[in-house]
């Protein structure tokens, strides 16, 4: 696989955390003579290959201080970049699209190849406020802050310290004291911050209030979606979605809640009896260090497909622990100081995707680790696309491209599990999972909205608006017993980082598992190679086109309502059936 020729236009080494690297190359963008298709050709061309250094210069800083968030300096490039280069790329930025959108009305090239590029732009374009830039660096600092708060907390638990990931394996110890023991400890540690989680999440709420104001909106809610770029759906689509849940997944998860309180022998289930086997099975070990867990994800893609195994080996072997030192790709165990959490950032510039976990030892980490592959794949299936705007697919499909790898890699979980009863387990887990995984998402997408059509609730209206959402669909789709527990229960949406770093970012899982669920369906129905050229067909062609088409590309319909949601309930539970129980 080849990847993009960078333009002679930016230097081949440049460092784009420096403003004065960067702004004579955007002046000259914006100074430039355009008369021709193929000049506007050319034009786009450079001002990708600027953006992706820009972009990736900023990367490297956001890894770095995510894996150090102890380190001064660390810290220090990345508030540098954000308060001295992002503002000042923006208004310049903003001008550069102006020139983008005339040019392409005037040149006739808003249609065919270049529509969505046209459409998004003339979207920023409506959007921009010279006002919202300073106020979106704050924003940014505020986000910095909370994983610095986060990334900090540790507790003393069998006299060790240990990371709030590294505490999760406690959740599937077969000793109900031990496992209360540990959620009580976590969620003690977490009050600790709660007051001052909450007041930088005041800051924001208002913060994005008054940027979408100012932009001529009456809520965030209105602007976010504009600023997504979400065309092809609505907030009222997205109610849709959540009644679903309610319909169709809550009586699911209601079966499964049964069932597990019965095998426990319990008279109600509480919020640390929902890892745990029920039947009284060891924790599930899939690996032990990153370096394990590489070694055998690389098996499992081995076997999967040739094409996804090359592109995977390409990553490391796991063992690095110092972020982006020595051109890494990846930093994946969990330790003091590491921000929560875990992503896949694609560096545009280079081409080269970089996976940041906790890992810990639990089977979620093999289900992490699979989910940011599936992210690293899209991202290489995109490399040959000359503009950096269409190699950045949609966050609805690019979650389905994550999401899809968690499903059609279960066959291959012998690689992690050698004993075939763990194996099914995690199985088991996995399929049980991809729809229980859905109330919370419903959850947090509806907690959202409320709180951005509401700007001006205090603390307790927004506790209120959590329990009464929380009530509809459970703890992350659960219904628990929390005597004892009220004021842990009121703050459980402090621990989703999406709310904080990138709002509305979270309704894009829930389209994406469905079509996650749609391409499974097609390897079961016409065989993995089948779905492998879907998944292929659909990810290369990164965001060229609106997003009801890459699922048409995949061989899904592009619908996230009551009929798919119900049809898949169905399709999973035929699956689970077929399980040992």
């Amino acid at each position: 696989m080849t990847s993009v020729p960078m333009t002679d236009f930016v230097p081949a080494e440049i460092d784009g955390t420096k403003w004065e690297n960067i702004e004579p190359l955007m002046n000259s963008l914006l100074s430039r003579e355009v008369s021709s298709k193929t000049e506007l050709e050319q034009w786009l061309l450079d001002r990708s290959d600027l953006e992706a250094a820009i972009g990736e210069s900023g990367a490297n800083t956001y890894i770095d201080m995510t894996c150090d968030t102890e380190s001064e300096t660390k810290q220090g490039a990345y508030t540098s970049y954000i308060t001295n280069v992002v503002p000042k790329v923006k208004p310049i930025g903003f001008e550069l699209d102006k020139k983008y959108k005339e040019l392409a009305e005037k040149l006739n090239m808003t249609g065919d190849r270049f529509a969505v590029l046209y459409r998004d732009t003339q979207a920023d374009v409506d959007l921009f406020r010279q006002e919202n830039v300073a106020i979106e660096t704050e924003l940014a600092q505020l986000d910095q802050e909370y994983d610095k708060i986060c990334g900090k907390m540790t507790v003393e638990f069998e006299g060790e310290e240990k990371t709030l990931p590294m505490m999760g394996k406690y959740s599937e110890s077969a000793d109900r004291s031990i496992r209360e023991s540990a959620w009580k400890t976590v969620a003690k540690r977490r009050l600790e911050d709660q007051e001052t989680i909450s007041g930088i999440y005041d800051q924001m709420v208002t913060k994005r209030h008054q940027v979408a104001q100012n932009a001529g909106f009456d809520s965030y809610v209105e602007y976010a979606f504009k600023s997504k770029h979400r065309f092809d759906y609505t907030p009222e689509t997205c109610f849709a979605f959540h009644d679903a849940i309610e319909k169709h997944i809550m009586p699911f998860v209601a079966g499964l809640d049964s069932t597990r309180q019965e095998e426990l022998g319990l008279d109600g289930l509480r919020p640390w009896d929902l890892a745990v086997d029920p039947k009284g099975h060891a924790p599930l070990r899939p690996f032990d260090g990153g370096a394990d867990l590489v070694a055998k994800s690389q098996k499992v893609f081995d076997q999967l497909s040739p094409e996804l195994s090359k592109m995977f080996a390409s990553m490391g072997d796991g063992s690095n622990t110092n972020g982006t030192a020595d051109g890494a790709m990846l930093d994946l165990d969990s330790r003091k100081g590491k921000a929560p959490g875990g992503y896949l950032y694609f560096r545009d510039r280079s081409q080269r995707p970089f996976i940041f976990m906790n890992a810990a030892g639990q089977h979620r980490d093999v289900e992490t680790m699979v989910h940011e592959a599936g992210h690293a794949f899209h991202a290489l299936y995109c490399v040959d696309e000359p503009l950096v705007w269409y190699r950045n697919p949609c966050m609805e499909f690019a979650e389905v491209a994550s999401m899809t790898m968690e499903l059609l890699t279960m066959p291959y979980w012998d690689s992690y599990y050698p004993n075939a009863g763990d194996a099914d387990r995690a199985r088991r887990k996995q399929l049980e999972g991809s729809l229980s995984l859905l109330p919370w998402i419903a959850t947090i997408d509806a907690f959202q909205h409320w709180v951005y059509k509401n700007p001006t609730h205090s603390r307790e209206e927004r506790a209120a608006a959590w329990l009464k959402i929380e009530e509809r669909f459970g703890h992350q789709g659960h219904h628990c017993q929390w005597d004892g527990l009220e004021e842990e229960r009121k703050f459980v949406w402090q621990r989703q980082g999406h709310l904080f770093g990138v709002p509305f970012y979270y309704i894009e899982y829930g389209i994406a598992q469905l079509g996650a669920l749609g391409i499974w369906l097609i390897s079961l129905e016409q065989g993995e190679e089948a779905a492998l050229a879907a998944y292929k067909k659909a990810l290369s062609l990164g965001s060229t086109v609106p997003l009801p088409q890459l699922f048409e590309a995949a061989g899904l319909e592009f619908d996230f309502g009551d009929a798919t949601v119900g049809r898949l309930v169905e399709r999973v539970q035929a699956e689970l059936d077929k399980l040992p129980k």
